[in-house]
């Protein structure tokens, strides 16, 4: 492996700027280097724009090489780069075949903000890693369902991030760079979105009333 990326971040802020620190790198435990890649807050909720400038801060002062946002919708992302200085690298949120987010992917371009994929596999729901239609396609390229799920992200522009505690998995989803889909590939997996996510709604109120109610930090 030639290089590894360093990824933290922050569930909800509950504190703001003047308040809100970014955890110095070199104290963290087996601490190997002074600064990270990319530093997210992982949820527009609580005081986000307060945590999101000590972020820039640390970034001016070289502690974080980049910084993002993630489970940022368009309207809130759109709102959110208009009001920042430093614009977000990245935006993780829900994609795979079947919340496939085409205006928020437009919206993000627009931008210049990068695309991860959290749940690129939908947490296995509609029968992804056997599903018909990806298993057909999967099969001319001697790939199999998941790794077409994961090469139609990548052939968006999207980064993944499928988890696995498996190491033939972890090397299957590795191995997708000796192919490519067609365009009719692409067309064929892009009548398999249902055009929201059957995961999560951070639309509703109940989520946000949720997370406010949990202890995520000391």
């Amino acid at each position: 492996m030639e290089s590894v990326t360093l990824n933290n971040g922050v569930q909800m802020p509950l504190e703001g700027f003047g308040v809100f620190q970014v955890p110095d790198p070199a104290q963290c435990e087996q601490a190997v280097l002074d600064y990270l890649d990319l530093y997210l807050i992982h949820q527009p909720m609580g005081d986000y724009i307060g945590a999101y400038r000590a972020m820039e801060e640390a970034y001016e002062e070289g502690i974080l090489r980049a910084v993002g946002v993630c489970n940022f919708y368009p309207a809130r992302l759109a709102d959110f780069c208009e009001t920042v200085d430093v614009m977000p690298a990245v935006n993780q949120v829900e994609l795979h075949p079947f919340f496939q987010q085409e205006d928020a992917l437009a919206l993000m371009k627009e931008y210049g903000v990068h695309p991860e994929a959290w749940g690129p596999f939908a947490e296995g729901k509609h029968g992804i890693f056997t599903h018909p239609v990806l298993t057909k396609i999967g099969e001319k390229y001697g790939k199999s369902a998941a790794q077409t799920a994961l090469r139609w992200n990548v052939q968006r522009g999207v980064t993944v991030i499928p988890k696995s505690v498996h190491k033939d998995r972890m090397e299957q989803n590795l191995d997708i760079w000796d192919f490519s889909l067609s365009s009719e590939d692409m067309a064929e997996i892009a009548k398999l979105d249902i055009g929201h996510s059957e995961i999560i709604d951070h639309s509703d109120p109940a989520l946000a009333k949720m997370l406010h109610s949990r202890k995520i930090h000391d």
